[in-house]
């Protein structure tokens, strides 16, 4: 107790440019993390390229062996993927260092995020009220949970189906597809990234709901216009097809809803609080 109070008049008593400091500090340590996840995702290409970075582009990937089973046991034969009609080539002499070394920094930094939201946690939580820091207990276990969930969602789902569209779409037979190396990467972790940050969507609507910026009511009436947005922002993130669009929408609204009720259980709960407050003072 003693500690905390010592901890709490010393944070007190913090000068900005003893802020600066302490950040650059937290800064420091969440870079180095991802520095040296990176460089052992770089030394050990044969598995984080070979298998995770161009793993979706081969037919005996996961997802699609699972589609393949699906389509057997329901007799649909157009869902076994057995053929992907492209080639990866790359184009400009620097062309695949630059995407191995693009590819180990995105990979270190998905692996290291638990830890650099945790050196960010520590930075912004000492400013907290209690009641504050009650509320979000268990917030970096949360955001690290919903962040990979969106980072499985947009490799196993969204980036395989994708991929297996963009690689069978022709204008004409004629038109051969041969991608480059940077085009695919780039595509790959656009999704991947884009799904994870996505994801963080009832995170976001729980802290807004904390500060009273937004209510269950409030995101009930602006429903339509959320799945408007959701669908444009779908539209930007995705590859030009429907399938796509929709595959990542779909989870993005089922996260709004769960944000609505999220929303809706403060609400109860602070209301309760109230009361308890009120007839307490009454007392």
């Amino acid at each position: 107790m003693a500690l905390d109070q010592y901890q709490e008049e010393e944070e007190e008593g913090m000068s900005f440019l003893d802020h600066l400091e302490a950040l650059r500090w937290h800064l420091l340590r969440s870079v180095a993390a991802v520095l040296i996840l990176s460089v052992i995702a770089f030394l050990s290409k044969s598995i984080v390229f070979g298998m995770v970075i161009l793993g979706p582009s081969k037919v005996d990937f996961l997802t699609y062996r699972v589609l393949c089973d699906i389509g057997d046991y329901l007799g649909i034969s157009a869902l076994c993927i057995d053929e992907l009609p492209f080639t990866i080539q790359s184009r400009q002499m620097t062309g695949q260092f630059s995407m191995h070394m693009t590819s180990s920094f995105v990979v270190g930094f998905v692996v290291a995020f638990p830890y650099v939201f945790w050196e960010f946690w520590r930075f912004i939580s000492p400013g907290l009220y209690d009641q504050e820091k009650s509320a979000a207990r268990g917030a970096v276990f949360f955001v690290s949970l919903l962040f990979f969930l969106g980072a499985c969602f947009g490799y196993f789902i969204l980036s395989p189906l994708s991929i297996n569209f963009l690689s069978n779409y022709q204008l004409d037979p004629s038109i051969l597809n041969e991608f480059d190396i940077s085009s695919y990467v780039t595509t790959l972790i656009m999704l991947v990234l884009a799904s994870a940050i996505m994801f963080q969507l009832p995170v976001v609507v729980y802290f807004l709901s904390m500060s009273g910026l937004v209510t269950s009511s409030m995101l009930r009436a602006y429903r339509r216009h959320a799945i408007v947005v959701i669908l444009v922002v779908a539209a930007v993130i995705t590859p030009p097809d429907v399938i796509s669009q929709l595959l990542i929408a779909m989870p993005i609204l089922v996260l709004y809803e769960i944000g609505i009720n999220i929303a809706k259980r403060l609400e109860k709960k602070r209301a309760l609080k109230e009361a308890m407050e009120a007839r307490e003072d009454s007392e």
